[in-house]
């Protein structure tokens, strides 16, 4: 694809991504709002995250799969379509049931936006070239994080629109990605005559799902150590024990086994992990401490995470040039996990009465750290691996990086609730009239609270936040420990397509496919399916796709 053509592709990628980490941040500011109205408690607070996330985390291997074997253009689309049915369902929700049921709607659609974005990416640029662009879609990925809370508070304090809009302006930007990838995005694919390890799937889907519950409601809805705990991990692990069987002796399993044998990979995809808890785990609750712990409306709320946002797009854009300038980039990841983990340490410092300098001081370091580090965990990885598995590698990181949210989001959230319930039961002890804000109750809004329980509810949440970010930090120093041991390798210079091509060719026989020095101006131009198995090249250009049988020299590159 012709630079052009490459940059309208990014573009309906970038509002396909855009809207599918806005799904899990928006409501972040405005859920105070959303659980005061509906009379939701402080477990429904979580849920309403957890419920997006949980939904993304199971799916994402399976996603990744169809990738390597189906139309990337078709499942993202239909990632797309998952996504505004998801939205228009939350924003007419009437109760949190309902709201809790869209937002795993809208996980279904947005784990596979996560994991074929990335895919799609390393389709049409070379690693070497696609520093520059990673550093666009990681300032789009972090500050689609941050910028969420803001957009959701400015909805929220606007009268006329509300907190339901927080899930219907998503869909503007979802069905422009959707039009703009069906006019821009004409990948190759190769058709493979190969079945789905649907019973490997579902293993995957139901052992982690059921591990995910347990973290999400142990210590709120039943006792850590309680029968219930046991039912539900126990569950989970004999269901991923079987999930390992299966997926060892499927011809094509979801999540091949021999893919961590990389050590690349094996790597990426525990900082990824460790990454997730503290990225997803912190600042999901940054608004929370600003509303209660500080007192102030959500619009206020979301703006002073600016720093965090503004961090992360420079740091992201800068390292993305580097990268694709000099093929260096193991320094940005070493460089990303200490300014994270240093990010987190200050953060946990932090109270409610401490200065916003400060704070916008911490949150820079934060953000710059995670703009150096998020989207070149996966370039490391996808450098790493042959094309035909690019897919599973992918989903596997992303996988990684939402389970350690969905981990983080509840296991932190479970902190925060038990160390506010301490706090205040401290203050009842002591003669004053503290509300409830442990799990199980509601979040207070301390604007509404006389004076003296307003002090004691802002030092509750700002203690609590505190602790919460204290907890996050090890998460991430562990993250470096990981990062230094990944071998810095270098950045390939053919996209994953032509990589495809070549590994096809010689299976059948052939020659390689030419690379991106000499590739003929019709294949650079077309969007090309190499299909081994069929027989003569044909056309198909109505459906937008044309087909190209790969054969021996000197047939290679024809094109009818």
């Amino acid at each position: 694809m012709p630079p052009r053509q490459v940059l309208q592709a990014v573009s309906g990628l970038v509002a396909g991504l855009f809207v599918a980490i806005l799904a899990g941040t928006v409501v972040a500011n405005a859920l105070p709002r959303i659980t005061a109205e509906l009379g939701a408690s402080q477990s429904s607070y979580t849920w309403v995250i957890i419920a997006e996330l949980l939904a993304m985390t199971a799916t994402v291997p399976l996603w990744g799969k169809l990738s390597d074997l189906y139309s990337k253009k078709l499942l993202l689309q239909t990632s797309l379509g998952l996504f505004v049915v998801g939205s228009l369902v939350a924003g007419f929700s009437q109760g949190v049931g309902t709201l809790i049921f869209s937002r795993v709607v809208q996980g279904l659609g947005a784990g596979g936006l996560t994991a074929l974005t990335q895919v799609v990416m390393a389709a049409v640029i070379p690693p070497r070239k696609l520093g520059r662009y990673s550093g666009v879609f990681g300032a789009v990925f972090s500050g689609a994080t941050v910028a969420g809370p803001l957009i959701g508070g400015l909805l929220v304090d606007t009268s006329w629109l509300g907190w339901r809009w927080c899930f219907f302006i998503g869909v503007p930007f979802a069905l422009l990605a959707i039009a703009l990838l069906q006019r821009t995005l004409h990948l190759p694919h190769i058709r493979r005559d190969v079945k789905i390890d649907w019973l490997g799937a579902f293993l995957i889907v139901a052992g982690v799902s059921s591990l995910l519950i347990w973290v999400s409601m142990a210590g709120s809805a039943f006792d850590w150590f309680s029968w219930q705990t046991a039912v539900l991990v126990g569950d989970g692990t004999l269901l991923l024990a079987a999930a390992v069987r299966v997926e060892s002796r499927a011809a094509e399993p979801i999540i091949p086994l021999s893919i961590f044998r990389n050590r690349t990979v094996a790597l990426t995809s525990l900082a990824s992990l460790l990454v997730g808890v503290g990225l997803f785990g912190g600042t999901v609750f940054l608004s929370q401490f600003f509303q209660v712990a500080m007192g102030k409306s959500p619009t206020t709320a979301g703006l002073m995470s600016l720093p965090l946002i503004l961090g992360s797009l420079a740091a992201s854009t800068f390292a993305g040039h580097r990268i694709s300038a000099t093929g260096r980039w193991k320094r940005y990841l070493v460089a990303g996990t200490v300014l994270m983990t240093a990010g987190l340490a200050l953060l946990s410092t932090i109270g409610s009465h401490t200065p916003f300098v400060l704070l916008s001081v911490h949150m820079a370091v934060l953000g710059t750290g995670v703009g150096m580090l998020t989207q070149n965990l996966v370039l490391a990885a996808q450098n790493d691996v042959p094309a035909d598995a690019l897919g599973s590698a992918t989903s596997v990181l992303s996988f990684s990086r939402s389970m350690g949210g969905t981990v983080g989001t509840t296991v932190l959230g479970a902190v925060l609730a038990h160390r506010v319930a301490t706090e205040l039961a401290d203050g009842r002890a002591a003669g004053g009239d503290a509300p409830g804000g442990g799990a199980g109750h509601g979040v207070p809004d301390a604007t509404t609270l006389p004076a003296s329980l307003r002090a004691l509810v802002e030092n509750a949440y700002g203690i609590a936040t505190a602790e919460l970010f204290l907890w996050a930090t090890p998460f991430a120093l562990l993250a470096l420990i990981a990062v230094l041991f990944i071998e810095e390798k270098p950045l390939k210079t053919t996209t994953s397509t032509e990589r495809l091509a070549e590994e096809s060719a010689i299976a059948a026989g052939g020659r390689a496919l030419p690379t991106s020095a000499d590739t003929p101006p019709a294949m650079a131009t077309g969007a090309v399916e190499y299909d081994p198995s069929r027989g003569p090249a044909t056309s198909d250009s109505r459906a937008g796709q044309a087909s190209l049988n790969v054969i021996p020299a000197p047939a290679v590159g024809s094109k009818e």
